[in-house]
Formats: C-alpha cells, structure tokens, sequence
C-alpha cells in the first residue's frame, strides 16, 4: 500500500477522553492537528495535506480567509464544521471552494465516510469496502464497522480468509481449499479449527452469508442491495 492520505484537523472540538486522530488513523489515514489558531498556517505551508477539517472553534472570518488561500488550485479539500448553522457562511464556504459541511457536533463515523469520499474522488483511495447485511468491512484497515456504531478489528488470518470467500463467491470452498488459501494462524491447527474460524468469523461480521454446506464445505452469498 502507497503513502497514506494526509489529513489536517484544525481546530475542532473533541472530547478530552477520546480521540479522533485515532480514529482516523487505524482507517488507514496520517492525522496531523492544529489545536490553535497560530498553529493552522505552519500545518498548510507542508503541502501534502489531501483534506483539511476546519473545526468549530476556529474563527469564521479567518475559516473563509484559509480557504481563499489554499482550496483549488491543487491543494488541499476542506471539510468545514461551522460553529453555528449560518445559512449565509455555509453558502459563501461553499462558493469559495469548501467540498463539504458537516453538522457540529461532529459524527465520527460520517465525518470519515465523507472524508472517504473526498480522498477517493481525488484519485488517492485507501479503502476496500465491503457491505454486509449488518456491517460494512474495510479491509485495509481491518476493522468491521457495525450499523449500531460499534466496532470489532479483524486479525491477520480473519482478513485472509474473508478475502478467500470475496474472491469466489457462490462458491464452495472444501476444509482443504481453505487451509491451503487462508492457512490458520497458529501453526498446531487442524481440519476442525476450520469450523471453529468460521464461526468466530461470522459473529464478527454479524452475517449469515457465509453458508455451510455440509459434508463440502462453505459457500459465500454476498447479500443482495437492500437486504437485512
């Protein structure tokens, strides 16, 4: 995988105990913060950043000020997270080059999705999604990201095997297809950990698409759009 995407947080509101940073990190993103207000032009001038979050606590005539400065022309996308929903500065961000507003308080999980979405349309993507009936999967980043809002992170040999079923769908897999593909992690597992790993990979996922066939093996159903 190439260099990861670079974002910029200025200035937002979070929550002393929790972090964003690490949230978009282990998504496969390098975060850097501006935290004040003198701290927002160093951060720019580096050049690299892909999209630069504009927080709530930082000053609206300077927040339209940094994206006369910086947005077109190559730089950055800037996502901008107002303080107050002033339909006259969300108009005039908008004309000046913003590429998104989100609502503050911030949403986490949206706020990545709509960066997602801006790094993907400039060519530079780090993501590999995968919809289920009940939870979205990024493979890269290893985590499945449930609808309820909780997370669970996939390890090495989930990733493996999951990418094993994606890759031959409606397929039947046999024990012996499997552990040649996808081997087990620990190097003492025999053919009946193969129905332990399925299990364990399913409850992951929430999902009943991966089908046991019995006496054959297993099978993939992707689900269909719009399933529950």
């Amino acid at each position: 995988m190439g260099a990861r995407p670079v974002i910029a947080l200025i200035c937002l509101s979070q929550d002393p105990d929790d972090s964003l940073a690490d949230y978009l990190e282990r998504r496969g993103y390098e975060v850097r913060e501006a935290e004040e207000d003198w701290m927002v032009e160093s951060l720019m001038s580096r050049g690299d950043i892909e999209v630069a979050v504009i927080g709530d606590r930082y000053p609206p005539g300077a927040a339209l000020d940094l994206l006369r400065k910086h947005a077109g022309g190559g730089g950055p996308s800037f996502i901008m997270v107002p303080g107050r929903a002033d339909l006259v500065d969300k108009v005039l961000a908008l004309e000046l080059g913003a590429a998104d507003i989100v609502a503050s308080p911030v949403v986490w999980r949206e706020l990545s999705a709509r960066i997602g979405g801006i790094v993907g349309r400039r060519g530079k993507s780090q993501r590999e999604l995968v919809v289920l009936e009940n939870a979205t999967v990024d493979l890269r980043a290893a985590l499945v990201m449930h609808r309820s809002g909780s997370e669970d992170q996939l390890s090495p040999g989930q990733v493996a095997l999951l990418k094993l079923f994606l890759a031959n769908p409606r397929k039947v897999l046999t024990r012996d297809d499997i552990m040649a593909a996808a081997p087990a992690e620990s190097a003492d597992a025999f053919d009946r950990s193969i129905d332990s790993r399925i299990v364990r990979l399913r409850r992951k996922l929430d999902t009943d698409s991966i089908a046991t066939i019995r006496g054959s093996g297993y099978r993939f159903d992707p689900p269909q759009p719009g399933q529950n």
